[in-house]
């Protein structure tokens, strides 16, 4: 299957300086989960924003393509019009709006006549926004925001949809029910493209990973190798470790192999 978002030797800069991203390749196919792990200032956001046109002028060198079209360097709109959308890391919401406000503006533009079947689709897989369509968008938890900006999203139709820490800030409990509904998204046809923090949550979702560290991927992997990895258990999942002595003293800690 050919990939929907191939991705080849990307650089990308800051402030013409500072390489952020370094000759970094990825392809992303059809219908599946991919998430990209790794720590903080590993990249991972300034990944998202090059796809999505976020970062003006960028990538400084390299290719992207998605459904075989060119679109590195396109401004933001003309990548959104393509099919992918973005939900960073702040959610992006309108505070001041309603969540039925907010929902409606993911319906704006669109010019067919299945928004209503839409709509109760977001509110099927997200019910808790239905009892809470005429509270302002702030004053929701941090779970109910997230749920609202992947709604929103989804009524943009995405053929890539595209995460940054969909869990953070958010308890386990409330963490799992957004993955949940990721999962039905998913199982829905749409592709999904995650960045995460939490590696257990994430992989276990995702059909493929990418390990980032420095601007790089270090490792790739469907997502139970990767889960099986002696380092990605040890750095990312909280398995295993340090030897350990009786006493409680730590020995050493293995160097990864990457």
């Amino acid at each position: 299957m050919d990939a929907l978002l191939k991705i080849a030797n990307i650089e990308t800069l800051y402030y013409d300086r500072i390489y952020a991203l370094h000759g970094l390749s990825m392809e992303v196919k059809e219908k599946e989960v991919f998430a990209v792990l790794g720590p903080n200032g590993a990249g991972k956001t300034t990944l998202l924003k090059t796809i999505a046109g976020l970062l003006k002028d960028q990538p400084n060198k390299g290719t992207i393509h998605f459904m075989g079209k060119r679109i590195h360097r396109l401004a933001p709109e003309r990548v959104a019009r393509l099919g992918i959308v973005y939900v960073p890391e702040d959610r992006g919401l309108f505070r001041e709006l309603t969540v039925r406000e907010n929902l409606d503006l993911g319906c704006w533009g669109r010019k067919d006549s299945e928004t209503r079947g839409d709509m109760e689709y977001v509110l099927e897989i997200f019910p808790i926004l239905k009892t809470r369509a005429t509270q302002q968008a702030e004053t929701l938890s941090g779970g109910e925001q997230q749920m609202l900006a992947m709604a929103r999203a989804m009524l943009r139709r995405p053929k890539l949809l595209m995460l940054d820490e969909p869990s953070l800030g958010l308890a386990p409990k409330v963490s799992r029910q957004v993955y949940d509904a990721l999962a039905q998204i998913s199982q829905a046809g749409t592709t999904i493209l995650l960045v995460e923090q939490n590696a257990k949550m994430a992989l276990s979702i995702a059909d493929f990973g990418y390990i980032m560290e420095s601007g790089r991927i270090v490792l790739e992997g469907t997502a139970r190798e990767l889960q099986e990895n002696e380092d990605v258990r040890e750095l990312y999942l909280g398995v295993g470790g340090d030897t350990v002595s009786p006493k409680g003293w730590r020995l050493y800690k293995k160097r990864r192999t990457w």
